[in-house]
């Protein structure tokens, strides 16, 4: 079956609650969403929840058959709205997220595409002039007999490797693809990896406040929606999008399962801030641990808006200069030996 794209369940979810939330049953609901939709693949699966709602299952159950389409989270929502008889508005609350949670991570994309932009443009400019502008300049040299400055060796050298390696080349870099991805699907890799993200200049800022607002949000609208604690942090944890996230999650269902507190592994993680730990420890001692994750979550939504403009302005010159110094030197390099041919001359 062809993927739902994010921003197709975002508006059915919408529908969907207001059209509950406006007194129509269930059935008659998903039933004008198969109308309303464009997308093949979700009304497909829509008409399969009705035919199993219609059986005698619940929304829930019918939404857990589709695990491509629907989050633990958004079923977990839904098996709450339906115990606690507030399907209409926890269907509101779902939608909310959802749409915050869209917005979020196009944010987190917009700030990758330009560094992703220039190396596709760069790599193939420069694997051009390797190849094929290279080899010109050298026959010219070889037949002037001129001797070649160290920068326009290097240069020559590196087209000498590509020419005649570029098998080697390409299986190396092919392995190093198989092995990096072989690595990302282990635990041990994965937590690697992640924890490195972490570490990365401003990069890194936008990869942690981006996952403090996700855990936030997911947990507060869990807690809200009348989802056991333990529960929810098992989902928010699923949900966190970086496995230091989500041990740090982890530890912290295991803590409160013991007895303890929510905010003592989150601050011995060194993932969360302080002020988040400290406010979710407020949010703890006063029973208002909905509205406390609610407000951090709105606050780092904030935060992440700031951390992508900062990445976009330090990253969009340094790519320019970087791009700039790889292959503005090799012209330059190309170009000493014809100089100084021209000075000896003059």
């Amino acid at each position: 079956m062809k993927r739902v794209p994010n921003r197709e369940v975002v508006v059915f979810t919408r529908l969907f609650a207001t059209m509950v939330g406006a007194g129509l049953p269930i059935v008659q609901s998903l039933d004008v969403l198969v109308r309303q939709t464009g997308n093949d693949a979700l009304r497909r699966v829509i008409q399969a929840m009705i035919a199993d709602v219609e059986s005698g299952s619940t929304l829930a159950g019918a939404m857990s058959r589709h695990p491509g389409v629907f989050t633990d989270l958004s079923v977990d929502m839904v098996a709450a709205g339906e115990t606690g008889g507030a399907l209409d508005t926890i269907l509101l609350r779902l939608a909310d997220y959802l749409e915050k949670n869209e917005v979020l991570a196009r944010k987190v994309r917009s700030a990758l595409i330009y560094p992703a932009m220039i190396v596709v443009a760069a790599v193939p400019a420069v694997v051009v002039m390797l190849l094929f502008v290279v080899p010109t300049f050298e026959e010219m040299f070889a037949s002037a007999g001129v001797p070649l400055p160290l920068p326009t060796r290097i240069v020559i050298g590196a087209s000498e490797v590509v020419r005649g390696w570029w098998w080697v080349l390409l299986g190396v870099l092919l392995a190093s693809a198989v092995a990096v991805r072989h690595a990302w699907g282990t635990s041990g890799g994965r937590l690697a990896a992640d924890r490195l993200i972490l570490r990365v200049p401003v990069a890194g800022s936008v990869v942690r406040k981006a996952a403090v607002s996700r855990f936030t949000r997911t947990l507060g609208t869990l807690v809200a929606s009348g989802v056991p604690i333990l529960e929810g942090l098992e989902v928010t944890a699923k949900t966190a999008g970086n496995r230091v996230v989500h041990d740090a999650v982890m530890e912290s269902r295991a803590s409160i399962a013991a007895g303890d507190t929510i905010s003592g592994p989150l601050a011995a993680s060194g993932v969360f801030p302080p002020v988040v730990v400290r406010m979710i420890h407020v949010g703890e001692q006063t029973g208002a641990l909905d509205e406390m994750l609610a407000r951090v979550a709105d606050f780092h939504d904030q935060e992440v808006d700031t951390a992508v403009a900062a990445l976009l302005s330090a990253v969009e010159p340094a790519m320019v200069i970087v791009l700039g110094l790889v292959v503005g030197g090799m012209i330059v390099s190309l170009y000493l030996p014809i100089f100084e041919m021209m000075s000896t001359v003059g």
